[in-house]
């Protein structure tokens, strides 16, 4: 066998195949074999027929074509190998020549992974935002703390905001009541939001027993979207009543003695959500700047099918599982479909592109996963996708989808090498020094935008 490569652009290859016939002998006598099994001929057992009474009773041509068929891959994996091609996809393949005893000559044109040059990055500085917890801040988390410790006890009296309420609800479309339009004992608090615009002046003013009607967009089941009238009845007003700001509380809510302990560790806690935040926000930023460095090329078909599947994953699972279309989810961004797609192919061009930097990162730092690093990759995105880490696993297994988690934890250290070796400083002027905690959210990020411009996988492996 004999093969050329052609490049037709910096994402595109020709290889051009020439196949001595002889080299197709195994795929002849594997050809004549399974059509030996599948049709039979007066006088010969079956799987006993001679060649040349195949080709007489059912031609040469079906035999070379069967042939053909099945040296095809073969062929065209030694030609990208002896080329040291990474290509994407599958190929484009045409048969150029096939003359029965002498040759087979074809081309297969194919997308492949452009070379890239990744240029020095200890130059990248970046700003990010400076963990500063206020006082305000402290107070806020305390008070959403003794809100979730606020008890409840029926008045006899008007519904007012922060009221506990409970509801009847019946939701009528043209007229109709929706099967899925009626619910009874809906517990809400006046204010929060949770349920339908309109629903806080329905039902404020009214006491128990009383009753209203009043118009409301639904926001999911059946009828999302459309226009109903809304019947509400209150069969109950419960007044919210705080705990007192005090050590007595600090110890009902938390394993702290005193009120001070309390804000201590909240201040503490805040701290550390601030410091993971700061660190996911310097890998965002470096990774900006990292791609503004590097020339990549992408390829078109690659490109299109990951638009597709972004498309695709939003409206069937997404959307569907919120009970909308994408034309109604545009309604709700304030979204032509002109820039839904703009915005869906620019997000798809960075994520193919922050792939191939990370990888080609991975090749030149040489860098390696372990299995522990994999494990706990492993077990956060279990957590993520909602399926135990057993589950995870097993559906990852069957999946054959392990190679794809190996190279998410790889691309997260790659990203992690380039944020160690830029300058990242906060708001105030400071460098920052990014901890283990840098670290770990890098393994949490694990190239995740390279992950989704794959496309091979959802968050949740199919078993």
């Amino acid at each position: 066998m004999k093969s050329a490569v052609e490049t037709l652009n910096p994402t595109r290859v020709r290889l051009t195949v020439e196949v001595p016939f002889e080299e197709l002998k195994d795929s002849l006598d594997a050809a004549y074999k399974k059509i030996n099994q599948q049709v039979t001929v007066k006088g010969f057992r079956k799987g006993k027929i001679p060649a040349r009474v195949i080709d007489q009773r059912f031609g040469r041509g079906a035999v070379l074509e069967e042939a053909v068929n099945d040296a095809l891959p073969k062929f065209y994996t030694e030609a990208v190998n002896e080329a040291e091609l990474n290509v994407l996809g599958q190929p484009e393949v045409d048969i150029t020549e096939l003359k029965d005893g002498e040759t087979l000559n074809f081309t297969a044109e194919v997308d492949i992974r452009p070379a890239i040059e990744i240029p020095d990055y200890s130059g990248i500085e970046v700003e990010v935002d400076a963990v500063e917890v206020s006082d305000e801040d402290v107070e806020k988390a305390v008070t959403d703390l003794r809100e979730r410790f606020a008890s409840t006890s029926p008045v006899e009296r008007a519904a007012q905001d922060d009221d506990v309420v409970t509801l009847d609800l019946e939701a009528k479309v043209d007229g109709e009541v929706l099967e899925d339009g009626i619910a009874s004992g809906v517990s809400y608090t006046i204010g929060s939001g949770e349920l339908l615009d309109g629903i806080d002046n329905a039902v404020k003013g009214l006491e128990a027993g009383g009753e209203t009607t009043f118009t409301s967009e639904l926001k999911g089941g059946s009828a999302a979207g459309k226009a109903a009238e809304v019947t509400v009845k209150v069969t109950q007003v419960a007044a919210r009543e705080l705990p007192e700001l005090d050590d007595e509380f600090a110890q009902l809510a938390s394993e702290f003695d005193t009120l001070d302990e309390l804000k201590a560790d909240s201040r503490k806690r805040l701290e550390n959500m601030k410091q993971y935040d700061q660190a996911t926000q310097a890998q965002e930023r470096v990774l900006e700047k990292l791609l503004e460095l590097v020339e990549v090329p992408v390829p078109e078909k690659l490109l299109e099918d990951e638009i597709n599947t972004r498309k695709h994953n939003l409206e069937h699972h997404q959307l569907g599982q919120m009970g909308l279309d994408l034309a109604k989810y545009l309604e709700i961004q304030g979204k032509t479909e002109e820039e839904f797609d703009a915005e869906t192919k620019e997000a798809a061009v960075k994520g193919i592109k922050t792939q191939f930097v990370l990888d080609e990162l991975v090749n030149k730092e040489k860098l390696n996963v372990n299995q522990e690093e994999l494990t706990e990759h492993l077990m956060r995105r279990a957590a993520s996708s909602g399926m135990s880490p057993d589950q995870f696993a097993q559906a990852v297994v069957e999946g054959g989808q392990v190679p794809m988690l190996v190279g998410e934890v790889a691309r997260g250290k790659a990203l992690a090498v380039v944020v160690e070796a830029a300058t990242v400083k906060d708001t105030n002027g400071e460098v920052v020094d990014l901890d283990d905690e840098e670290d770990e959210t890098a393994a949490a990020a694990d190239g995740s935008e390279a992950t989704e411009a794959a496309a091979e996988t959802e968050d949740k492996p199919e078993a």
